[in-house]
């Protein structure tokens, strides 16, 4: 029998497998270090897709003449999976009553809601939320949900553009931070409170465009930027160190209402290091995909 990953020869030894799942247990040991995961199957001319590995399974290794096995990145299988809710959640948008009942019982167990659940746990409570609820949410809650997954296909396909985006808002995020000392003061806590969510928010995407960036080959360890202090320069790396070490401080001090710390880690911490870093990750070019 012979095996193949990709269309491309395995060195793979069978041992004591039996099975087809015996045979990819070890496979799925061997590709967990490697951030690809296995994404379909083709077995003597037959395909077996995301939604069909398992009934592959069972089948016994024994008068098999070729197995390909088809493997796919986290990027690719998470874009795959985001598109699949995208999808979901606008015809659920157009669906009537009856209709929307056949989603709580479809979605929740499919290909893409599993793989949302296991690597992105947050989006598939969200998409969740509307797909699989005993009843129809409200057009606001379906509206905010598909905004949310658009963003994120945005920001796979497209990293560098969103990054832009961002830098373009970085701004006014900054300027929050460098008031929310004062709104702490004077008593405009909802204020303050929504800083603080709309900051971690930003900051979250700004890593989720970090690791993409590094994904698509960006040797962001590489670029430098002038440090806190004006006098030298430092790696982007050590420079995000800093920045997260603070924000921590920062989350911390707010929790504790400490606003006298608040207030110079967000006014001379926080909000500089913010436009920094979005101004040097604005000047990157993603390179090629591997």
């Amino acid at each position: 029998m012979e095996i193949t990953i990709n269309g491309k020869p395995a060195d793979i030894t069978l041992e004591s497998e039996k099975t087809v799942a015996e045979l990819l247990a070890g496979i799925g040991q061997w590709l967990s270090g490697s951030g690809f995961s296995l994404s379909g199957l083709e077995i003597d001319g037959k395909s077996y897709g995301s939604l069909s590995l398992e009934t592959a399974f069972p089948l016994p290794l024994d008068g098999l003449s070729l197995i390909n096995i088809k493997t796919s990145s986290w990027a690719d299988l998470l874009l795959e999976a985001l598109a699949a809710a995208l999808q979901g959640l606008e015809l659920f948008e157009k669906a009537n009553e009856d209709e929307r009942r056949l989603f709580a019982g479809h979605w929740p167990g499919s290909a893409p809601a599993r793989y949302l659940e296991e690597h992105e746990n947050f989006l598939y409570t969200q998409v969740l939320g509307i797909l699989g609820g005993p009843t129809s949410p409200p057009q606001e809650a379906i509206s905010a949900v598909i905004l949310l997954v658009a963003e994120r296909i945005r920001e796979m396909e497209n990293p560098a553009g969103e990054m832009k985006i961002a830098t373009a808002l970085a701004e006014e995020i900054a300027g929050r931070l460098e008031d929310l000392p004062l709104d702490m003061q004077t008593g405009k806590d909802s204020k303050a409170a929504g800083t603080i969510t709309v900051f971690s928010s930003f900051v979250e995407k700004i890593f989720r465009l970090i690791i993409l960036f590094k994904y698509f080959k960006t040797d962001i360890d590489s670029i430098e930027v002038v440090s806190m202090s004006g006098k030298e320069k430092q790696s982007l790396k050590e420079y995000l160190g800093e920045f997260s070490a603070a924000l921590k401080e920062l989350i911390a001090a707010f929790e504790n209402k400490d606003t006298v710390l608040v207030g110079d880690l967000s006014e001379y911490e926080l909000a500089p290091r913010l436009r920094v870093i979005c101004q040097a990750l604005n000047a990157c070019n993603p390179g090629e995909k591997p």
